[in-house]
């Protein structure tokens, strides 16, 4: 089996620049100095949540750490590369592992924005913000996988492991959280693509399907991806600005509106030609 960089990744058609750039290579670093340890992947997924609650807890009630708190979310950022690429490294890729990473990750995500909230005194915001963090890495994993399925690619090697109580849970979080996303973007994405295309003959239809799902819609929402929402963080926390990222991240669903309009009018032009 490889140990190299390249099999460490995790293959995407774009990869988010500043994860490619710094925190894979880190990351790499950390899981080749773990491979032949007995330190598993869903250890690094314990404690790097556990640096996110650390944060979450410093960035609420000790804004004169906002420095500490910018640090551990990179370390954190590093650690959650580190388990895929280690369980990569290794040929232990499972769903087990898939779930507990996402749902980590939620976890840590609901403690940070609830300290923004409690830190700026601006609950709602904090809400809101954080619904539209949410969509946004929603519609990061989906863009993915619809330009894969316009294409018959696979999305990811399909896993499957036997069911215990603690997987069964872990399913059951996902279906509740995240399922509903998944079926609303895609749901959203595809509507809009059959409107473009009412009256196109099938064959076209197909090749209008590689142009609405183009590499461009992936690359689009590719970095606002989680390593790249907590590089602006800590950047906004080394400010003292937290107020100001929950600002950012709102502004990101006026971004999001402003690709779909591009996407919808270059569909267009592309559908008008003969």
């Amino acid at each position: 089996m490889s140990l190299s960089f390249s099999a460490s990744l995790k293959a995407r058609p774009v990869q988010e620049f500043v994860n490619l750039l710094l925190f894979r290579p880190l990351a790499y670093g950390v899981a080749r100095v773990l491979y032949p340890t007995p330190v598993s992947p869903p250890m690094l997924v314990l404690f790097h949540t556990l640096l996110g609650l650390v944060a979450a807890y410093f960035v609420a009630l000790r804004p004169e750490l906002d420095w500490v708190s910018a640090l551990l979310l990179q370390v954190k950022t590093v650690l959650d590369n580190a388990d895929g690429q280690l369980a990569r490294l290794r040929g232990q890729a499972d769903e087990m592992g898939r779930y507990l990473d996402s749902e980590a990750d939620l976890l840590v995500n609901v403690a940070l924005f609830g300290a923004l909230g409690l830190r700026t005194g601006e609950p709602w915001l904090s809400l809101a913000g954080f619904a539209v963090f949410t969509l946004v890495q929603s519609w990061d994993f989906n863009a993915e996988y619809l330009y894969r399925a316009a294409r018959g690619e696979p999305f990811r090697p399909p896993v499957r492991d036997p069911d215990s109580p603690l997987l069964n849970l872990l399913r059951g979080v996902y279906a509740v959280f995240y399922a509903p996303q998944d079926r609303w973007v895609r749901g959203l994405e595809h509507a809009l693509f059959a409107r473009l295309t009412r009256g196109v003959d099938e064959a076209r239809r197909q090749r209008l399907a590689l142009e609405w799902w183009n590499l461009w819609s992936v690359a689009a929402v590719v970095n606002f991806g989680l390593t790249s929402q907590f590089v602006f963080m800590g950047l906004f926390l080394l400010l003292h600005e937290p107020g100001s990222y929950l600002t950012f991240v709102l502004s990101q669903g006026a971004y999001l509106g402003l690709v779909y309009l591009w996407r919808i009018l270059r569909l267009l032009n592309i559908r008008s030609r003969p």
